[in-house]
């Protein structure tokens, strides 16, 4: 049976955050060049274009910042709380690119963009205070 060092969890699931976005990257640009269209999209939220840019748009937003959270954390030794946010919020993002592409528009809401949407924000908050809570320990 393989084991995992618990060490390497963190750069596992900044890889897997950067792999995504390089996938999108590269369906983005596949789908540009089948549909002929350099620049932009169109603000149709029924078109599986627009729905793919969107997807790889979001993910640009919030991946660098939870990538250099996880690597900041991953410079010290971490409770196991941190790293199962670390891989919960990996896997938000996944459900979140799923949830944005495979339904038929981003008109209506869907479960798996709510879970998520939710999750990164709260699962990225919970990771800024283990970030910040050492430092403040001896504040409060």
């Amino acid at each position: 049976m393989f084991a995992l060092p618990l060490d390497v969890l963190p750069y596992l699931c900044i890889f897997l955050l950067i792999l995504l976005c390089f996938i999108l990257a590269i369906a983005v640009t596949i789908a540009r060049g089948r549909l002929n269209i350099l620049a932009g999209a169109p603000e149709d939220p029924d078109s599986s274009f627009y729905q793919l840019v969107r997807a790889h748009g979001n993910q640009i937003e919030f991946v660098p910042l939870l990538a250099l959270l996880m690597y900041m954390l991953a410079q010290s030794p971490q409770p196991v709380w941190v790293l199962w946010c670390m891989v919960l919020v990996t896997g938000c993002r996944y459900l979140l690119a799923v949830g944005m592409i495979v339904p038929k528009t981003l008109a209506q809401p869907n479960p798996l963009r709510f879970i998520g949407a939710v999750g990164t924000y709260v699962l990225g908050l919970a990771l800024c205070w283990a970030l910040l809570a050492p430092y403040l320990s001896g504040l409060l």
